[in-house]
């Protein structure tokens, strides 16, 4: 695949660079990449649901985990020699927060509904935005995208089972955690070598907790199908769209741009689940889209900085 090297993060745009009209077309092209991982990421997510009854929530995580690191693995054939000690430093940590944002959010819609674990787990990127935000406009725009996001659960958190809310809220500071160190890796390791690294540590991690209580259910070859198919889904397409995104978008605008997730999981529903949008619902992903529009615009045309957190 052709993407900017780590070491450049405005090459999108050509060598001999064009005034204006290359810097625009460099700051389309992440965002494209982080909404095509969203909509992946939600209708597979569709998807894990009907395959919970046979596999268990931990299941289902392990089947999305071994899956995605067998294929990344195969695809990538990333280089194991040439990394310095912190190279493998950040992608082993890569790797467990993947496996264990996974799993947590698993165990929250195991316990509540699924579109209130959406919402309480994309407070994690919310709050990433505000602390990774250089610019005041991005606090108003993180604070528009919250407040769709709690207009989307119904405004109302209350008679939740407390086990399900830790549970989306630990996924949601996974979620940030996934953000920082995808970017790291992709700065690290070239392609997406350090993501198929990263999948292969989470995979190891969860699959005895995935045998442990699903056992010989994994090896059915109609739960295996399903399995595959969720992990490219949820996995392997949006997390290689993700890292090759946060290779030059900047930190805030990509995490304002995760709280589109509870409104392309709402239209999810809608077109594979048949739910219906209420007129809150509606309101709510309205709000989300102009905080992402907004967030976007902010970005549009200026240089991009490095992370906050990327180490010098």
């Amino acid at each position: 695949m052709t993407t900017p090297t780590p070491a450049q993060p405005t090459s999108t745009a050509a060598p001999a660079a064009a005034p204006a009209g290359a810097p625009r077309r460099g700051s389309l092209g992440p965002v494209g990449l982080v909404l095509a991982g969203g909509i992946s990421v939600q209708f597979g997510g569709a998807l894990a649901v009907s395959l919970m009854p046979r596999a268990g929530a931990l299941g289902v995580v392990t089947l999305r985990l071994v899956v995605s690191a067998i294929v990344m693995l195969l695809v990538c054939r990333p280089r194991l020699r040439g990394h310095s000690r912190n190279d493998w430093g950040t992608v082993v940590v890569f790797g467990l927060a993947m496996g264990a944002m996974n799993g947590l959010f698993y165990q929250a819609v195991d316990r509540i509904p699924l579109g209130t674990a959406v919402t309480l787990e994309v407070l994690g990127p919310l709050t990433l935005s505000v602390l990774a935000s250089r610019r005041a406009i991005n606090l108003v725009w993180a604070g528009l995208a919250l407040g769709g996001v709690f207009l989307l659960g119904g405004g109302n958190f209350s008679g939740l089972d407390p086990a399900g809310v830790a549970f989306a809220l630990g996924a949601g500071v996974m979620w940030a955690g996934y953000i920082i160190f995808s970017a790291r890796t992709g700065r690290r390791f070239p392609q997406a070598d350090g993501l198929a690294l990263a999948m292969a540590v989470a995979a190891v991690c969860f699959l005895p907790l995935g045998i442990a209580e699903s056992g010989a259910k994994l090896v059915n070859p109609t739960t295996l199908g399903l399995g595959a198919a969720v992990a490219m889904l949820s996995s392997v397409l949006p997390y290689t769209l993700e890292l090759l995104a946060l290779r030059s978008l900047p930190a805030s605008t990509f995490a304002v741009l995760m709280s589109l997730e509870p409104a392309i999981a709402a239209i999810a529903g809608f077109l594979v689940l048949d739910q219906a949008l209420t007129a809150p619902e509606a309101a709510a992903i309205a709000l989300v889209v102009a905080a992402s529009m907004g967030a976007v615009r902010t970005q549009v045309g200026r240089r991009k900085a490095p992370l906050p957190t990327e180490p010098v």
